[in-house]
This record gives structure tokens, sequence and C-alpha cells, in this order.
């Protein structure tokens, strides 16, 4: 991301999320009535537009894949936090509204980003009357200047304690070294925490049109100034994931029956580019 300027990756990620609660057909696969909300009428134009793209199988399965991950991720905390998980970390925060919607009366909840996108979505909550809870802390990190560990230390994480992280829509665009950094310091964690994160299979191990899917995307997002560069294939990644413990790897074929089954739209996630794993300590 561009220094001092929010993340256009991340509007677009909202964007869709609100799509899905105005265009897709019940019952939804994920409910969030902050969506729509948090985006106010500047951006309500843009998601109008969605309605034009409903027949695109393209525009349609990158939605769903959004949706999916962010579904799964909710469903793993409430694991976590049955077993006693009282803290959630979203690492690359964006629009994201779990905190508005947090159900879980002892589940503090910190949002790491850079620190003009978390500014940006300060003043959005605002301008829409969306009021922020208690159980949320904000901790900015700026990577290139600040570490991670003791910036949640600065919020007031409690790192003796187990925490559940979700890592999503990062991945693709972290050097490897600081992927492994973050992933060594959420390893590092108590037992009993864990890690959702979901990452892109590079371009050759796909299929000749997902190569063309694949290009368009990533054209997409080096014009927004957020170019991908970090992929794995799952044997990859679960040699990244070798000081973790029951790790489950999803692709279209687990997540398509799990969320998208019996439905009465053609919203399902198709090909095998998109990956969402999760770990444990």
């Amino acid at each position: 991301m561009e220094e001092a300027r929010p993340s256009r990756t991340a509007l677009r990620v909202a964007m869709r999320r609100a799509a899905h609660q105005l265009y897709d057909a019940p019952p939804l696969v994920f409910d969030d009535p902050i969506a729509v909300p948090i985006l106010g009428s500047e951006y309500l134009p843009e998601i109008e537009r969605t309605q034009f793209k409903l027949a695109k199988p393209f525009s349609v399965s990158l939605r769903a894949f959004l949706i999916a991950r962010s579904r799964y991720a909710e469903d793993l905390l409430a694991q976590a936090v049955a077993r006693g998980v009282t803290q959630y970390v979203l690492l690359g925060a964006g629009l994201d509204t779990f905190a508005h919607r947090n159900p879980h009366a002892n589940l503090h909840v910190f949002e790491v980003d850079h620190p003009a996108t978390q500014q940006w979505k300060r003043e959005l909550l605002t301008a829409n009357n969306i009021a922020i809870p208690h159980s949320l802390t904000y901790a900015p990190v700026d990577f290139e200047h600040q570490q991670l560990a003791s910036q949640l230390s600065a919020a007031g994480h409690d790192a003796s304690q187990p925490t559940f992280f979700a890592w999503l829509g990062v991945v693709p665009y972290l050097t490897q070294p600081a992927f492994r950094s973050t992933l060594s310091l959420i390893a590092s964690s108590p037992i009993g925490s864990g890690v959702v994160m979901d990452y892109g299979q590079p371009r050759s191990a796909l299929p000749f049109l997902e190569q063309l899917a694949h290009d368009s995307l990533a054209s997409r997002v080096q014009l927004a100034g957020e170019p991908f560069q970090l992929f794995f294939t799952p044997t990859e990644m679960a040699a990244e994931l070798t000081a973790f413990q029951k790790i489950e790897d999803l692709g279209s074929p687990e997540l398509n029956p799990r969320y998208f089954a019996n439905r009465g739209d053609n919203l399902k996630i198709l090909g095998s580019a998109g990956r969402i794993v999760s770990a444990w300590v």
C-alpha cells in the first residue's frame, strides 16, 4: 500500500460484501448488517453497479470467495471462543465490521492496519453514525517502521493469553520475509491460539483460463498501487505451517458444498486459484 493512502483493495472487498447483502439470493452466506451502512451514500452508486455483473461468472466467483473467507473465519472464531479464547486480532482489518456485530460478551477485538487505512475507516464510521464498541481497540501499524508485537502490546493485547488471528486479504501482497515474520509471531502464541488466512496459487499452477483471470485481477490491483507479490501451492503452504497443528486447507471443491450448496442463484467459487487455510498452535 502506498504511503499515507488508504487501501483501495480494502474498499473493493467491502463493496463486494455490501453487494452480497443487497443482490444475492437468500439465505445469505454471510449476513453483515453493517456492510452497507459503513460505506454510506458515497460508495452506493458503485455498489449498485453490481446489479449489472450478476451474470458475469468471474465477478460472482470473486465475491463468493470473499464471502466464504469471512464466513469461515467467523465460524472458526466462534469455535475458538467456545474453547475459551478471549482475544481476536484482525491483521489488515480494512473495513471489516465484525467488532460492530460481536456476539461474544468476553471477546476483545484488536484491529491492526496501516494508519492511513485505519483513519479512513474511522472517518467512515463517524460520517455514517456507527459507534465504536468498547470491546474494540485499534492498533495502527506501519510495518516499514514498527513491530507488530510491540504495537499490539501497546494496544493492550495480552501475549500470554490465547488469541485467534484473522489474516484475510493480506498474504498475496506481502514479501516472503514479512509473511514469515508475522507467521512466526502467531506460532509463538500460547496453546489454543489459531490463525485463518487466504492465499493464491501461483500463475504457473493454474489452467489456461484461470491464468487469464489471474492476469486481469493482478493488473487491477497493480493499478491500485497494491501489487501481488506472494503465492503458494498447497504443498508450499503446508511447509510454511510446520509449527502448527490441525491444519485445514480449503479450495473450491470443499468450500462450495459447505457454503454454496442448493442455492437459487449462481453464487459459487470457480477454479482453483484462491484457497483458505486455518491452523492452530
